[in-house]
């Protein structure tokens, strides 16, 4: 049997695997067109909750990406599908960009400052100091804390900046309240994604550069994991994990000719 002939799903990261600063990797496009052709179920993950999925695949289009906006799930979604399905109609004070707003909007919550069900934190380029101390006492208060993604920095062309991860911890600091994170590597951003295509674990395939965030949830989720050398982790550093991912390449090059 060729290998991977028995995925009929497919869910892959973004950043590292399909694009690098905004270009589309070698062989990226090529593996997409080829899920298009073959008629294969596939979904594009990101951490990032700052874009709604229309925004992303303008942004991707530019990268030299054609992908559908239904082929994209983020943990802005992710998020709200898991609040809908806690708390139906509830109440929200959101620190976040329209990608965060439009998914909680669009999944049937109010976003309000005032008697809040959640805090939900989200990506943003202007964390403000305002927002985060109304978020810390609506949390004292008793609202429940919740966090799209536990990423600590986000990238920039001037260099790092501090992501959704660095902001939570200073709430947590301030309250003493843990948030729910819901995006990578929590395997419940994966069930969400696979719930979306109607995927199954046993014939679905995770493709990530990061063992402790990809690798690690996808193998949690039951899937067959393809670990890509063209982001993060190198091949140096998977012996320092205590697990392996099912398959290793090069690059989503290699996998053009395994669907």
């Amino acid at each position: 049997m060729r290998e991977n002939e028995h995925i009929e799903c497919w869910l892959t990261d973004m950043d590292g695997v399909l694009v690098h600063e905004n270009q589309a990797i070698p062989g990226a496009a090529e593996l997409i067109e080829r899920w298009v052709a073959t008629s294969k179920r596939f979904l594009v993950l990101t951490n990032n909750s700052i874009y709604t999925p229309r925004d992303l695949a303008a942004r991707l289009k530019a990268s030299g990406l054609e992908i559908p906006e239904e082929n994209l799930w983020t943990s802005a979604l992710a998020t709200a599908q898991f609040l809908r399905d806690q708390l139906p109609g509830g109440r929200a004070y959101v620190i976040g960009e329209a990608g965060l707003t439009t998914a909680l909007h669009e999944a049937g919550f109010v976003l309000t400052d005032t008697n809040p069900d959640y805090v939900v934190l989200g990506e943003t380029r202007t964390y403000s100091f305002e927002a985060i101390t109304k978020a810390v006492r609506l949390i004292l208060e008793g609202a429940r804390f919740i966090a799209t993604n536990p990423d600590v920095t986000g990238p920039s062309k001037e260099g790092p900046l501090p992501a959704t991860g660095a902001i939570a911890a200073m709430i947590t600091a301030a309250t003493s309240r843990d948030p729910y994170i819901v995006g990578k590597p929590n395997p419940m951003m994966f069930r969400s994604a696979m719930n979306q295509i109607d995927a199954h674990s046993e014939t679905t395939a995770m493709i990530g550069d990061r063992m402790d965030t990809d690798i690690i949830a996808g193998m949690e989720a039951g899937l067959h994991t393809v670990l890509v050398l063209s982001g993060i982790t190198q091949a140096a550093d998977i012996n320092a994990y205590p697990f392996r991912p099912a398959q290793i390449c090069n690059s989503v090059a290699d996998l053009i000719d395994q669907v």
